[in-house]
């Protein structure tokens, strides 16, 4: 096994074997576009006859050779991707990722009920818990995701993805969404395209909550919906409406907490948008 370097960012290799790809991270063989920090997504490239492993596991691989990494709100500081060509050597690849800083968010007003639980609201909790991780345990071979994203609202940013929150006073988990301040009913439209694996009204965190695949393991969540208009098991287009804005859950007022997962990971819907621009 050959072992490379920490690998440095070179515009002229990446533009010599990928002209006009936009990618703006690159080594002579795997090459990456977006921002490679804390909470990002990238998307990769590489010759087709290559494969790709990270942390052990291999990656999906579209015709073109491009695919999917994330990388969570407390990625360590190195990121290792093995390539295996055709001969069946191996090398490893290192890149630096940056660290970010999370700011702390108090917020007062919620109920109560969702900051202390219930022994019968922890018993829901759970049950809400293992259907939002089977929905995103339906993986798609199609790489929807190639066709872009865009924004799913137009709103005012009122929370970030990393950011501590405080509820009540009590410290709790980050935010690992984009908050859009919106009026209750405000037409909710799908990002990508995909197709919905999960349509529930009444989770007890994030009350009306929709799922959707994008395929190689990517997916979106809506979140504190007041009514959903698609179904489980809908292909839907970039664009189509699939929701509306509410306050439902743990929410102080109508708005739209949009998340988004790479397989179990985390990532930064923001980062996203950079990462897979539209077409």
């Amino acid at each position: 096994m050959n072992r490379s370097g920490i690998s440095r960012v070179h515009f002229w290799i990446a533009a010599l074997w990928a002209v006009g790809s936009g990618f703006s991270f690159g080594v002579e063989l795997i090459s990456f576009q977006g921002d490679l920090s804390q909470g990002s997504l990238v998307l990769g490239l590489v010759e087709p006859r290559y494969k790709v492993n990270y942390k052990g596991e291999p990656l999906k691989l579209a015709p073109s050779g491009q695919f999917l990494l994330g990388l969570g709100r407390d990625s360590a500081s190195v990121m290792e991707v093995s390539l295996e060509g055709p001969d069946g050597e191996t090398t490893v690849h290192s890149f630096e990722i940056k660290k970010r800083r999370y700011n702390v968010q108090a917020i007062e007003g919620v109920p109560q009920r969702t900051v202390s639980p219930s022994q019968a609201d922890l018993t829901r909790i759970k049950r809400d818990s293992l259907m939002v991780r089977k929905a995103r345990q339906l993986r798609l071979e199609k790489a929807f995701f190639l066709g872009g994203f865009e924004a799913p609202i137009e709103g005012p940013v009122t929370g970030v993805y990393g950011s501590q929150r405080v509820y009540n006073g009590v410290p709790k988990s980050p935010h690992y969404g984009v908050d859009y301040a919106a009026p209750t009913g405000t037409v909710v439209s799908a990002p990508a395209g995909g197709i919905i694996t999960m349509a529930e009204i009444d989770l007890f965190y994030s009350g009306g909550t929709l799922i959707m695949d994008h395929g190689h393991g990517l997916t979106s969540s809506f979140l504190h919906l007041s009514a959903i208009l698609v179904q489980v098991g809908d292909l839907v287009q970039r664009g189509d409406s699939i929701a509306q804005v509410g306050a439902t859950g743990r929410a102080t007022g109508p708005h739209l907490d949009w998340r988004m997962n790479w397989h179990q990971v985390r990532v930064d819907p923001q980062l996203v948008l950079k990462a897979l621009p539209l077409k």
